[in-house]
């Protein structure tokens, strides 16, 4: 059973049940720790592909529920829904979306800490399954004809907060099994949930729509409670857990040549059966290049969440070749931008990994999504083939980045090397670098929602001067890997560093 650690207040994990099971198919009683790693990584895949699925209705029926009388926008086909068919109709779609990012990126930092402080495997379980509860509960509006602005609020508050367990879970638990040798591609292609999930949530509510908006939101809410279930059942948290023993074929590469720690980070964690002390949270901000990741992700998302929310809605609102789009012909075609950003992940992650420069990998990203976005709003309209071409590219430079910063990099800085082999801080460091990026992701939807409504140039130029700023920030760490690029690090500063004496990281503040 699991138990607490009173003076640390923390569970000691237990080997899942369907472990159990699928041990019993073993000749040996055991799973091999690849299969583990194999295991983990799927598990966790899936589990997020279902949380960006269950998000992505509520951009899918916006242009459904929502009926604009201003010249800027095209009526749509169902006639909206109340109260978001009147003038002010995406105003209040876009304060929606406020209140559940708002809640969203606070719950990230609160989830964050206590996800070094509690049984994962049971915690993200929770946040599946309360996620699966609230995105049903808003399509519920549908068959009991609801139309209280302040019903859909609640759900939605409530909704992000569960949604907000899900991210320093799964970053947690993957950075356990994975060292940081292939971390960049491994997670590059992990990161790739996150578009497909967006492309499984705006199928499923695309094709569930022609039945009634209600039910886009039931399908992806079945989907999350289901797989919450399945975690719980299969999710092995960290190897010593599940009694896991490395076949010795893997070379860790958690530390960096010259680093004064020469055993690695996972394998110290195997034989010690992890540090048990969680890392605070002040004291995860101290850690090196934390900050700077999470700013610079406070406007990447602030990027990627107003094409998260908006994207279908602009598509069906903008002549493309001269006509409008349906609405779910829309929603269908917007899932190309979410194609893009799967290609954009593995690419931002197999730059960073070849290149061993996170900062230079995403700052190049991110200058080059400016002029993507210029070009898409500039020349999207005059074809199908230029949209699609366009869209896809914007995709690639805009997720790039976002993917690469939210998992190789939150992985990296939670294993950094001045914890000393520390494992407690996996979780914090994620939730403070997406919870930061997240208050982003709340603003520049809410933003859209007002400044779209004047001109969908002005949204534009927001957008692209968000990721000039976001690049901006990571210009000192670009410059330090750079000069490392270039010149290395002398023997004689290293042999100095190693012998100054450095005040620990106080973990527990």
């Amino acid at each position: 059973m699991a138990s607490w650690t009173s003076s640390e207040f923390l569970y000691v994990e237990i080997k899942p049940p369907g472990i159990h099971f699928l041990e019993r198919f073993k000749r040996s009683g055991k799973l091999s720790f690849k299969q583990y790693q194999g295991m983990v990584f799927v598990l966790t895949f899936i589990a997020y592909i279902a949380f960006h699925a269950s998000r992505k209705p509520n951009s899918i029926v916006k242009g459904t529920l929502s009926k604009p009388s201003t010249g800027h926008f095209k009526a749509t086909e169902q006639g909206g829904w109340a109260p978001f068919d009147g003038p002010d109709g995406t105003a209040l779609l876009g304060q929606i979306d406020l209140a559940f990012l708002s809640v969203y990126a606070v719950g990230m930092f609160v989830a964050g800490h206590l996800g070094d402080r509690l049984d994962l495997r049971t915690f993200l379980t929770i946040g599946m399954i309360g996620t699966g509860v609230f995105t049903a509960l808003f399509g519920v509006a549908f068959w009991a004809n609801i139309h209280s602005f302040y019903y859909f609020l609640a759900i939605q508050t409530l909704a992000g907060w569960f949604q907000s367990i899900g991210w320093p879970c799964v970053v947690a638990v993957l950075g356990n099994w994975f060292d940081k040798k292939r971390r960049g591609v491994i997670m590059g292609v992990w990161s790739a949930h996150t578009s497909i999930g967006n492309i499984v949530g705006s199928l499923i509510a695309t094709g569930l729509l022609k039945f009634g908006w209600g039910w886009s939101f039931v399908g992806p809410a079945l989907l999350i409670t289901f797989l919450g279930i399945v975690i719980y059942l299969f999710l092995p948290v960290n190897p010593p857990a599940v009694e896991a023993e490395r076949d010795g074929t893997e070379v860790d590469s958690t530390m960096r040549l010259g680093d004064t720690i020469t055993e690695s980070f996972l394998s110290s964690r195997m034989s010690t059966g992890f540090d048990r002390r969680a890392v605070g949270f002040l004291a995860a901000w101290k850690i090196p290049g934390v900050a700077p990741f999470a700013f610079c992700l406070f406007f990447t998302k602030l990027v990627s969440y107003t094409f998260l929310y908006w994207l279908p809605f602009y598509v069906s609102q903008t002549e493309i070749g001269g006509e409008h789009l349906s609405q779910e012909t829309s929603g269908n075609l917007s899932t190309l931008f979410d194609v893009g950003g799967v290609v954009g992940g593995i690419l931002a992650g197999y730059f960073s990994d070849q290149l061993d420069g996170r900062a230079i990998t995403a700052g190049g990203f991110i200058y080059l999504t400016i002029p993507a976005l210029f070009l898409y709003r500039t020349y999207g309209h005059i074809s199908m083939a230029i949209n699609i071409i366009l869209m896809f590219t914007a995709g690639v430079f805009v997720n790039g980045p976002y993917a690469l910063i939210t998992t190789a990099v939150a992985a990296d800085l939670g294993t950094h090397k001045s914890l000393k082999g520390n494992a407690r801080a996996l979780a914090t460091v994620t939730a403070i670098i997406d919870g930061t990026g997240s208050v982003g992701a709340a603003i520049g939807p809410v933003l859209t929602g007002y400044i779209a409504q004047i001109s969908w140039d002005a949204v534009f130029y927001m957008l692209m001067t968000a990721a000039l700023i976001s690049g901006l920030l990571l210009t000192q760490l670009i410059i330090a890997e750079v000069k490392t690029m270039l010149y290395g690090s002398s023997e004689d500063d290293e042999v100095a560093a190693a012998s100054e004496p450095r005040p620990p990281i106080d973990v527990l503040i």
